[in-house]
């Protein structure tokens, strides 16, 4: 029988409300395929944030009135629209997302002042006091994506973080995330108790059907997936648990 221990605080044992500790930022994953997307700056950095948006799918736009090497090839194959001048306030029309990467502060304060102004999610690279959103160290095994952000204050340590969680997870768990998706619908049908998909999938992404997959034999764990559901009780047996309280 599994034991689960919950931290519990001396504020919590004499209160009847639970301590809440307040986050700088949400963290969200937006999807923005298809949607349009600016980037203020035409240099390395705003070249680095203009593929990041590419990757997600958006639609960028850059308003510089000179590109790097990369932007200009990018313009060039038509994968990115150039405005080629400096920024205005009109630029901002019908925009989902705004990120200002110049070197110019003036420029990023007025990018950023403007976009909050019409509720347009915006970023100033390495400006987080003038951020409604960040960027964070992104392991990607999509669809399985991992975010990792210290709210602005080192992006250098969410690098180096990203770096040492990396190798914990390999590329494996996004083709694993993708046999699940196929499934979702017919486990959905099988089970129609929100608790009991729930211990369906924990079994079976802890069980021969992960293995399977990770050895390389994406066929046999289709089959193994898919004979899991098929042969699944309506009720799966729950494990019981026991929850040590102020221990």
């Amino acid at each position: 029988m599994p034991v689960r221990y919950v931290a519990v605080t001396k504020a919590e044992q004499s209160s009847p409300t639970s301590v809440v500790i307040s986050m700088d930022y949400l963290p969200i994953f937006l999807n923005i395929k298809g949607q349009p997307c600016l980037v203020v700056g035409g240099g390395a950095v705003a070249a680095r944030k203009v593929r990041l948006l590419l990757q997600a799918g958006g639609s960028v736009s850059v308003v510089a009135s000179a590109l790097c090497p990369e932007l200009a090839a990018l313009s060039a194959e038509k994968s990115i629209q150039h405005i080629e001048r400096d920024f205005e306030a009109q630029d901002l029309r019908k925009q989902v997302l705004v990120i200002a990467a110049t070197d110019e502060l003036d420029i990023n304060s007025r990018v950023s002042k403007l976009a909050k102004r019409q509720r347009i999610p915006v970023n100033v690279v390495d400006q987080p006091d003038l951020c409604s959103f960040i960027t964070p160290s992104i392991i990607d095994r999509s669809p399985v994506q991992v975010a990792i952000s210290t709210g602005g204050a080192s992006p250098v340590l969410a690098r180096l973080l990203r770096t040492h969680l990396e190798p914990y997870i390999p590329s494996a768990y996004g083709r694993l995330a993708s046999l699940v998706d196929e499934f979702r619908d017919q486990v959905k049908r099988q089970f129609t108790n929100v608790t009991q998909r729930r211990y369906f999938w924990e079994r079976v992404l802890q069980g021969s059907v992960a293995e399977l997959l990770f050895a390389g034999r994406e066929d046999a764990a289709r089959k193994a997936l898919e004979k899991a559901v098929n042969e699944a009780d309506e009720i799966p047996e729950v494990a019981g648990e026991v929850y040590l309280v102020g221990a």
